[in-house]
């Protein structure tokens, strides 16, 4: 009721003595109270991240200045992490050092006078399916769909909903390498086991039905990259299976405002020497094509703006409506310093043409623990046609893993050991190639200052 409908109450009082008066004034004075709320209900705008001032969360930002030339990048806006059922409410770390839970995090915002926080929710039974790096603490066979639900998601809405984040828009991040671990990994056993019951499906969207009523609250699902997902057939499969989980939700093509792609990942945003060539020979040769060579493997996409404009294509044909929007993570994707090449290659044979042209320095597009990137653009929103907003989903300089099997990490201990970390080891797959991961991190999530100085050296565009 408004306060206009509580001055009604009190006339009818007077005129038709119905109730009696100083419970009509109470009553009026109580309504009059509830229509001034802590804050006013945010409109559902198209794309949440334009005209507004972004969040900058100041653990990071402590991070980042401790470290020399960290001020280049401080100011800038990342992501908070909702990793684990533990970090919802405030609480104490290993060393007993006091932490932050989620209000914390949506207070400072309201106190920055941001309109803008990025949340990512990370916490489905079976997560990180295909890896070790990340793997979660809830697990289905061990009642994990019911914990996920109401443990994790439950609590997370409940703080959500409080009337003083209403003006604050929340953009969540639904889920990293969820359902795209769906769509390649179904021969891992874990994963195949997360495309069942109280699975991925199931738990995105019990998450997406959640959200929605909370109309300050913007649900990006992940996507994968182009590295991963952008074959013919992959993608194919990708947009089937996200859409059908989309689609059964209880608001459908509703339930999202877009998708999310590259998230903690390294792919660049374009191949400025061979984005052209994508579906071409490679010059002055006799009909090879570009992308034959063994870094695509015959994949056409081999940036993430072309990747995401094809998906968000795809998507739309499938019923989403045209005000669907794209994320790129561009937090370490830059891949400059002295190595990125200047010019396209001279050489003939695509391999060699490839491999003297592209600035991704990955051994291969699989690869993707901590990689010797560099910063990439700045967040922004609307920075090209079909993109929403180059966004910093992994904030730069924390760990994708541990390069050392050993002790695990004492406020996480679900994470673990991953080859893939392990700068000494050459996948099966890689033909010999090693991970390129840089020596020496610790467990995912903890600040890794050698790497973040990488990333600050190899910045692309430069930092001033």
């Amino acid at each position: 009721l408004t306060a206009g409908s509580a001055d009604a109450l009190v006339g009818l009082s007077r005129d038709r003595a119905r109730i009696p008066m100083g419970l009509a004034a109470l009553l009026a004075a109580g309504f009059a109270l509830c229509a001034l709320p802590l804050a006013a209900e945010a409109a559902r705008v198209a794309n949440p991240y334009a005209g507004v001032k972004w969040y900058v969360n100041p653990k990071w930002r402590a991070h980042v200045l401790a470290e020399p030339g960290g001020a280049a990048i401080a100011g800038n806006s990342t992501a908070v992490w909702l990793d684990r059922i533990g970090v919802i409410e405030p609480g104490t770390d290993a060393k007993g050092r006091k932490t932050w839970g989620l209000a914390d995090y949506l207070d400072d915002a309201l106190a920055q006078k941001a309109g803008l926080i990025t949340i990512v929710l990370y916490d489905l039974p079976n997560r990180d399916c295909a890896a070790l790096a990340s793997s979660g603490e809830l697990l289905i066979g061990k009642d994990g769909y019911r914990r996920y639900t109401q443990d994790y998601i439950d609590p997370i809405v409940k703080i959500l909903s409080r009337p003083q984040y209403r003006a604050l828009r929340i953009a969540a991040i639904i889920e990293p390498d969820s359902l795209p671990n769906l769509v390649t990994n179904l021969a891992v056993p874990k994963c195949r086991e997360a495309a069942g019951p109280g699975g991925y499906v199931q738990g995105v969207q019990y998450t997406l039905n959640a959200l929605y009523p909370l109309r300050n609250v913007y649900s990006y699902v992940d996507i994968g990259h182009s590295g991963w997902l952008g074959w013919d057939n992959n993608l194919s499969k990708a947009v089937t299976l996200i859409a059908d989980t989309i689609k059964g939700t209880a608001h459908g093509v509703d339930s999202v405002a877009g998708f999310v792609s590259n998230t903690a990942n390294y792919t660049p945003l374009a191949e400025p020497f061979l984005d052209k060539y994508e579906h071409s020979a490679v010059p002055n040769d006799s009909g090879l094509q570009v992308r034959q060579a063994s870094f695509y493997g015959w994949n056409p996409h081999f940036g993430e703006i072309d990747y995401v404009r094809a998906f968000r294509q795809k998507m739309i044909a499938q019923g989403f409506p045209n005000r669907i929007g794209m994320l790129i993570d561009t937090s370490r994707n830059g891949w400059g310093g002295p190595q990125r090449p200047q010019a396209v290659s001279a050489a003939t044979t695509p391999d060699a043409f490839v491999n003297q042209s592209r600035s991704d320095r990955r051994t291969g597009r699989g690869m993707w623990c901590n990689q010797p990137g560099g910063i990439g653009e700045r967040p922004r929103a609307d920075p090209v046609p079909g993109v929403g907003a180059y966004v910093w989903v992994k904030p730069p300089g924390e760990s994708d893993g541990v390069a050392k099997s050993g002790a695990p990490d004492p406020s996480d201990p679900a994470k673990r050991f991953d080859r893939f970390c392990d700068p000494t080891y050459a996948p099966p797959a890689a033909n010999g190639a090693l991970t390129g991961a840089l020596a020496g991190a610790p467990n995912a999530g903890q600040w890794f200052s050698a790497g973040f100085h990488v990333l600050l050296e190899n910045a692309w565009p430069p930092l001033k």
